[in-house]
C-alpha cells in the first residue's frame, strides 16, 4: 500500500473523508517526514508539532467533513501573519515579532479545515525570486541541493516537491509562486487580481501580489485555490467592491475532467527585452517545443505572437519594487543594518522617490496592463516558457550591488512580472525533465478570470506527460 505523503493531496483527501486516515495520522506522518529531511533542504523556518497535532484532533472532533480542506496538512508562508507564531519575513530585523492576530489567508485556510504544519523560508521580506536570507539557511533544491528553489515562496516549494506538504499556499508579487513552482517541478497557479479574496493584491501596491497555490498536480492546485476562493462554501465574502470576472463553479471540476479546445498564443518576447540581455537556455526552449508539440497533437490551435515593444515597463516596475521595500520597518541605523544589502539598497531607493516618480510609474504600469492584455485579447491562453534558465545555484545571485543582483533576477525570469503588471491569472506547469534530473516547465497566461481554462489545459497536458509520477532524489 501506498504511504501517504505518495498520494496526490486529492487522493489523501479522499483517503480522509473514507475514514482510511485520520487528520491526527496525517499530520503525525508528515510531522516525522518534515523532522528528517528538513535540516537539509531548509524548506521550513518554523515547525509547530504540537499546535499542529492539536489543531488536527480540533479537526477531527470540531470541524464537519465538508470543509473543503478537511484534515489536510499544509504550511504558512513566513511572510503570513499567524497568531502567536513567529513571523520574521525572512530577515533578521523580525526575529523577535510574534503576531496577536492571523492574516485573512491564515484564516480562511483554517476556515476550510486544513491543519497548519509551521512556516516555510522566504527570503527577506519576499523580494527576491531567490529563497537565501541571511536570517535562515537556503532553500535547497530536492532535485540538486547544490541548486536554489527559485522564490519568494522557496520554502513552500521544497516542501511540496520533496513531500513534506501535500500542497502549499504562497504569494506571487512577480513571480514567487510560479518561480519556485518551475524551480521544483511543481504546479504553480498564480490567480487574477481580486479571484482570492484573502489574499487579492487589490490592496498592494500596484495591485501586484495575490496568493494562490503551490502543488504537485494540476487538480491538487484546484483543491487549494478553491479553498482559497470560497473556504466554507457557498459565495466568498469579498472585502473590495472589486473583483474579477469568471465562473463561481469550483475550479476543481475544470482540473479533474480537463476539456476544451482552445486557441493559444506561443510568445518568447518579455516586457524586459529592450532593457536587458535575455538568452533563452536550450533546456528552456525544449521545454516550449515540447508544450507547442503536445498541445498540437491534443487538437489545440496555436500562433506565434510576440508583445510590442514598451521602454516604460522596465524603469516603472523597477519604481514600484523599489517603492514597495520603503514601509519595511527599519528606522534607525542600527536596524537598518540588519537589513540585508539588496533590501537595504532596495529602501534607500524607495524612500528617495518623489511622490511624482511613484505616480508617474503607477501611471504607466496601468498602461501597459491596458495594452498587454489588449495585445494578447484574441487567444484563449498564451504559451511561454516559465524561466529563461535552468535552475541556480545556491549563491549565485550578486550579494552586494543592488543592480547587478536584479538584473540577474530578470535574466533568469524574465516571463513572469508582466503578469502580475497585467493582473491576470497564469499557471507554471513542469512539462520536461532534463538530461541532468532537473525540472523544467511552461507557463500559460491566461484572460481576466480564466483560471478554468488554465486547469483545463494544464490537466490535458498532465495526463500526456505524467509529471506527477516524477520523484526528486530527496522526497
Amino acid at each position: 500500500m501506498a504511504e501517504p505523503h505518495e498520494l496526490t493531496a486529492l487522493e489523501q483527501w479522499q483517503a480522509l473523508q473514507h475514514g482510511e486516515l485520520s487528520p491526527s495520522e496525517l499530520t503525525g506522518h508528515y510531522l516525522a517526514r518534515i523532522h528528517a529531511a528538513n535540516a537539509a533542504l531548509g524548506a521550513f523556518v518554523t515547525v509547530t508539532s504540537d499546535a499542529a497535532l492539536a489543531r488536527a484532533r480540533f479537526v477531527e472532533e470540531q470541524v464537519p467533513r465538508t470543509a473543503p480542506l478537511w484534515g489536510l496538512p499544509f504550511a504558512d508562508k513566513d511572510l503570513q501573519l499567524r497568531a502567536g507564531v513567529p513571523t520574521r519575513f525572512g530577515s533578521r530585523l523580525m526575529r523577535d515579532f510574534v503576531p496577536a492576530e492571523s492574516d485573512d489567508l491564515v484564516v480562511a485556510l483554517d476556515a476550510a479545515g486544513g491543519v497548519s504544519l509551521g512556516k516555510t523560508n522566504t527570503p527577506e521580506f519576499g523580494l527576491p525570486s531567490y529563497t537565501e536570507s541571511l536570517a535562515e539557511a537556503p532553500a535547497r533544491n530536492p532535485w540538486n541541493r547544490d541548486l536554489g528553489a527559485g522564490g519568494s515562496s522557496g520554502g513552500a516549494a521544497v516542501a511540496v516537491a520533496a513531500r513534506l506538504l501535500p500542497f502549499a499556499p504562497g504569494s506571487d508579487g512577480g513571480g514567487s509562486i510560479r518561480i519556485p513552482a518551475a524551480a521544483c517541478g511543481l504546479v504553480g497557479l498564480k490567480p487574477s487580481r481580486g479571484r482570492v479574496p484573502a489574499a487579492s493584491g487589490i490592496d498592494r501596491l500596484g495591485g501586484l501580489s495575490v496568493g494562490g497555490p503551490l502543488a504537485r498536480t494540476v487538480a491538487d492546485a484546484a483543491l487549494l485555490l478553491d479553498a482559497m476562493i470560497t473556504p466554507r462554501g457557498g459565495h466568498p465574502l469579498h472585502p473590495f467592491a472589486l473583483r474579477a470576472p469568471g465562473d463561481e463553479a469550483p475550479l476543481l471540476a475544470a482540473a479533474v475532467r480537463g476539456e476544451g479546445r482552445f486557441q493559444l498564443g506561443v510568445m518568447t518576447t518579455s516586457a524586459w527585452d529592450d532593457d536587458y540581455p535575455i538568452d533563452l537556455a536550450p533546456e528552456a526552449r525544449a521545454a516550449l517545443d515540447l508544450a507547442v508539440a503536445e498541445f498540437a497533437a491534443a487538437g489545440h490551435g496555436l500562433e506565434e505572437t510576440a508583445l510590442t515593444p514598451d521602454e516604460s515597463y522596465a524603469p516603472a516596475f523597477r519604481t514600484i519594487w523599489q517603492a514597495g521595500a520603503a514601509s519595511i520597518p527599519a528606522e534607525t541605523e542600527e536596524e537598518l543594518r540588519l537589513l540585508e544589502p539588496l533590501t537595504r539598497w532596495l529602501v534607500g531607493r524607495g524612500r528617495a522617490l518623489s511622490a511624482r516618480t511613484l505616480a508617474e510609474a503607477l501611471a504607466a504600469l496601468a498602461a501597459y496592463e491596458r495594452s498587454f492584455i489588449g495585445q494578447l485579447s484574441r487567444f484563449d491562453a498564451v504559451l511561454t516558457p516559465a524561466l529563461a534558465m535552468i535552475p541556480r545555484p545556491v549563491g549565485w545571485y550578486d550579494p552586494e550591488d543592488g543592480e547587478a543582483n536584479f538584473a540577474q533576477q530578470v535574466r533568469y525570469t524574465p516571463f513572469t512580472s508582466m503578469v502580475n503588471v497585467a493582473g491576470l491569472p497564469a499557471i507554471v506547469l513542469p512539462v520536461l525533465q532534463t538530461e541532468g534530473g532537473l525540472p523544467m516547465g511552461v507557463q500559460l497566461i491566461g484572460r481576466p478570470g480564466g483560471e478554468a481554462t488554465l486547469l483545463s489545459l494544464g490537466a490535458q497536458l498532465e495526463r500526456r506527460l505524467r509529471w506527477q509520477h516524477r520523484v526528486p532524489p530527496e522526497a
